[in-house]
């Protein structure tokens, strides 16, 4: 665990540069409107592009992620994943595993995965409050090479009044007064674990997140992006990270966990 920054201390860029190792470009914005499309004007490998403030970030489904300034760890990650086209779908999956397992090794909070990447934390009261959102876009390097943009949003300082809607969280609401270089510092070398995984051994990433992902064995409700909605148990997933709802894969939707009676 690290000393804390102060309350709504600015990032700094020597720091993070530091905290995300060798082999890492940051760069650093004091106030930036989202940082996947910073990262997409001109995609380099193995760059990471921070906001200490991000004003209109966007989450899944476009949806928005705002965050009073200071309270939150806005980046976005530039890779070439090196896996093949239709391993692709994994790729959300494995980045999910890889900000748990950051989280949880610098924070101590014990989050869990809600398909296809949302980290969420269960209330006291047994409600599931999302902690963090991830967004991956796929764009092309100047050389045509296809890369991966993922954006990571996690609530780290935020107060329970800052709060943008009832159903979200703070690992400091959780009981962590870590700081954001320090979750930062732990995220990016996981990232870079599991991505080298995911390259060597996709149906192990695969079968690990089927292990650790909480929507499995739930009643759901999915919203799918014809305006369907489906109700029933979510079974297991596919070779291609699908989310099984009965024997129906779902390949992309808006997921809520129905909370048991």
């Amino acid at each position: 665990m690290s000393t804390p920054e102060p309350a709504w201390s600015p990032l700094e860029l020597d720091a993070l540069s530091a905290a995300a190792g060798p082999g890492w470009s940051v760069t650093l914005h004091g106030t930036a409107a989202s940082t996947n499309a910073l990262a997409a004007q001109d995609p380099v490998a193995d760059t990471i592009v921070v906001a200490d403030h991000q004003t209109a970030g966007r989450g899944r489904l476009d949806r928005s992620w705002e965050t009073p300034p200071g309270s939150a760890l806005t980046f976005s990650v530039v890779v070439d994943p090196g896996i093949a086209d239709h391993d692709w779908p994994l790729l959300p999956l494995a980045v999910a595993l890889a900000v748990a397992d950051g989280v949880r090794r610098e924070a101590d909070v014990p989050v869990v995965l809600k398909w296809p990447n949302d980290l969420l934390v269960r209330s006291s009261a047994g409600d599931d409050l999302k902690v963090c959102g991830i967004l991956l876009e796929r764009v092309q390097s100047a050389a045509g090479v296809p890369l991966a943009v993922i954006g990571i949003g996690i609530n780290v300082g935020l107060r329970a009044e800052d709060l943008p809607v009832p159903t979200a969280t703070s690992l400091a609401i959780a009981g962590s007064s870590v700081s954001r270089t320090a979750v930062f510092g732990s995220v990016v070398p996981a990232l870079a674990t599991i991505l080298d995984a995911l390259r060597t051994e996709p149906g192990a990433v695969l079968e690990r997140y089927r292990t650790e992902c909480d929507t499995i064995g739930r009643e759901v409700t999915v919203s799918l992006p014809d305006g369907e909605e489906l109700t029933g148990t979510a079974t297991g997933l596919d070779r291609s990270g699908r989310l099984l709802v009965g024997e129906r894969p779902i390949g992309a939707g808006d997921v809520v966990h129905v909370r048991p009676t």
